[in-house]
């Protein structure tokens, strides 16, 4: 599969890399395709690797993973083309923090509405789903955890779109939860803030959540 990932920072770089190391065709877009960092990344994966502009990246794309941070995440859908993500999957892995008030981070959207929501407003052709948004990213491919595989929460409004997420996420090696539609990621963003506080309280990435079943 073609995999457009539009942004450069650590998660796009970690989720890029997964999906290279299953044998997908990845292209990795940003405002300059051209900085050191991008170019690096590229001769660091190898022969799956490619980069581009974000325009690019979501014309190539058959599905295409979304991994701005979220004052940016707006213009990055403005630069990669509406019509080019128009009937395709786009994995939302951003979450709204706002460092305005410095650190730790607080909620830009929440309670009524939140970034899943928005981008799919943003993007009203593709399928969006929720997913990678409560895990830091040196976990998100093949999480390695005593108690695991830990569990991946997504949501979305397309039952197809959920089921190729889900096998995605199988391969990556996580466990998933469907908790129904996109406005369900009033809930999972905030989830979200619940393992950033944790992090920043015993300075660790190294914590993932699990559903309990009996």
């Amino acid at each position: 599969m073609k995999i457009g990932i539009l942004g450069t920072g650590n998660v796009g770089q970690a989720l890029g890399s997964g999906f290279a190391q299953l044998g997908h065709e990845v292209k990795m877009g940003s405002r300059d395709p051209r900085q050191e960092k991008v170019k690096d990344w590229v001769t660091k994966v190898g022969a799956n690797a490619s980069a581009g502009t974000f325009a690019e990246a979501a014309a190539f794309s058959e599905l295409a993973v979304l991994c701005t941070i979220w004052n940016g995440t707006e213009n990055a859908i403005r630069l990669a083309g509406p019509n080019n993500l128009a009937g395709k999957i786009v994995i939302d892995t951003t979450n709204p923090l706002d460092f305005s008030g410095g650190i730790p981070p607080k909620l830009a959207v929440g309670h009524t509405d939140s970034a899943g929501e928005k981008i799919q407003r943003w993007l009203p052709d593709a399928k969006v789903v929720k997913a990678f948004n409560i895990v830091g990213s040196p976990h998100m491919f093949r999480p390695d955890f005593a108690g695991g595989p830990p569990d991946m929460f997504i949501c979305g409004d397309d039952d197809g779109a959920k089921a190729t997420v889900t096998e995605v996420l199988k391969a990556f090696g996580w466990s998933v939860v469907d908790i129904g539609d996109i406005d369900c990621a009033r809930y999972l963003e905030p989830m979200a803030m619940v393992w950033i506080r944790h992090f920043f309280r015993i300075n660790s990435v190294n914590h993932a959540f699990k559903l309990l079943r009996k």
